[in-house]
């Protein structure tokens, strides 16, 4: 319904240019879906290292446990914050919903006020911990709040991939990701992507870097990844995470996925 509408608003003489765009439009969004189903496991258990850096190269370091577990076709995931001090026993639990008409759920557990903050949609575009993610960086993006387009055929590292746009096509989805679009690379023998340019409502831009990545047992798992904010040609922040005694599919307890666990801790 959609393609045919453009064709008659743009007229005849469009025709094999807008079929051409349509074409591309569609292989895109079928790229998008491959990477939205990728296999990424049932459970997901693992230390996290992040390092906060600031434009001086002055590093902060932060130590996280993460759990993920498939619900049905939601995803829940929690991180509890083991060091330095001034986070230890800080939580974050969020529920990824596959129904986008569903607005995912995300709490923070504040051991210095002793309570759970839902975190409103209005924040999720604010920064998460001080880092250079931002709440709905946290989350999966829903496909349908996105228009898609194959910018052209690239290599990163050495394999083959895609450069893929996708542009918000609302403005609620702009209001809440603070982001205007988004540039992503897509491996193409695993529909990962690997990396992705965030264009800010600020004018800013934050690139996504997955530098380090290995397969176990068919499923593709990330071992390192960076998230730089730069302004322009400078670097504003930089947040590494790293991971590390991962494991894969092994059994976690519903109950790591609930406010009361939050403020139970570890």
């Amino acid at each position: 319904m959609k393609a045919k509408k453009i064709l008659f608003l743009l007229g005849v003489g469009a025709t094999l240019l807008t079929t051409s765009a349509i074409a591309d439009n569609v292989d895109a969004r079928a790229i998008m879906e491959k990477v939205d189903a990728r296999d990424d496991g049932k459970t997901l258990e693992q230390d996290m290292l992040m390092i906060l850096i600031d434009k001086n190269g002055n590093e902060r370091t932060r130590d996280l446990k993460s759990y993920g577990k498939d619900f049905g076709e939601d995803e829940h995931r929690t991180l509890f914050f083991k060091s330095p001090a001034d986070v230890k026993n800080t939580a974050f639990l969020t529920y990824d919903y596959d129904d986008g008409a569903k607005d995912d759920d995300q709490w923070l557990y504040l051991p210095a006020l002793k309570k759970v903050k839902r975190i409103p949609s209005t924040d999720k575009s604010s920064s998460f911990m001080g880092s250079d993610f931002s709440y709905f960086d946290m989350t999966d993006r829903d496909l349908e709040n996105y228009d898609f387009k194959i910018l052209k055929e690239t290599k990163v590292r050495g394999h083959d991939a895609w450069m893929i746009e996708s542009t918000p096509n609302n403005q609620d989805v702009i209001d809440e990701s603070g982001y205007e679009k988004t540039i992503a690379i897509v491996r193409k023998d695993n529909y990962m992507v690997v990396r992705a340019i965030n264009f800010m409502t600020n004018g800013k831009k934050k690139y996504l870097d997955l530098t380090k990545i290995h397969e176990e047992n068919g499923i593709w798992l990330v071992d390192e990844m960076t998230m730089t904010t730069k302004k322009g040609k400078s670097t504003v922040h930089k947040t590494t995470l790293s991971f590390d005694n991962i494991k894969l599919n092994g059994g976690i307890e519903d109950g790591v996925f609930t406010t009361r666990r939050l403020e139970k801790g570890l």
